[in-house]
């Protein structure tokens, strides 16, 4: 084989490696960024599900724990009132009241068997911790797509081309104010 070839077979050799890894580089740089972006869009489908569930969540709550905290204190005050009742007069109004509220009360649990109060602030508690849970979750992939892809595009020989073939440093989901998340979020009714 004459020296020319050898050289054009090499140079040849080359290109092609150069091409492969040009191409295999430009493909891995194009599934991270498809990562990072499919990873915020899944915070911002979270932060979507908080937005709309928790105050959902809360007027549910309230109505339920109000609609309950009433009944009882509609027993609670008949009660009070057949205790405190000294005339037949009175006593029978005071029957009246305590049978009307005792219906209610039957008339809540035949409706909603399951209603109690607890369950319904334990259904938010649970929704809020699974909801904060999905959240910082999709935050942590996020975080850890733009820490492959920043790599990715850092390290050498990567770093000749990544600029070149459009691709720039993603920034990560960090919190602007550290203040702010120091101590947990309170549910006040």
């Amino acid at each position: 084989m004459d020296p020319t070839q050898l050289v054009f077979l090499i140079i040849a050799g080359l290109s092609i490696l150069v091409g492969l890894y040009l191409w295999s580089t430009y493909n891995g740089l194009v599934t991270l960024n498809v990562r990072v972006e499919e990873a915020w869009s899944d915070i911002t489908v979270q932060l979507k599900r908080r937005a709309d569930l928790i105050p959902n969540l809360i007027e549910a709550v309230k109505g339920y724990a109000k609609h309950e905290k009433e009944v009882f204190e509609n027993v609670t005050a008949a009660r009070a009132a057949t205790t405190n009742a000294t005339t037949p007069t009175e006593a029978a109004a005071a029957e009246g009241f305590m049978q009307s509220a005792l219906k209610s009360i039957f008339a809540v649990a035949e409706a909603y068997p399951d209603l109690q109060a607890s369950e319904n602030f334990q259904q938010l508690q649970t929704e809020l911790v699974d909801t904060e849970n999905k959240i910082q979750a999709s935050r942590r992939f996020y975080n850890g797509g733009v820490r492959d892809f920043n790599t990715m595009i850092l390290v050498f020989p990567n770093n000749l081309w990544a600029r070149q073939l459009g691709f720039g440093k993603r920034d990560f989901f960090e919190v602007d104010n550290p203040e702010a998340i120091a101590e947990p979020p309170k549910v006040q009714f």
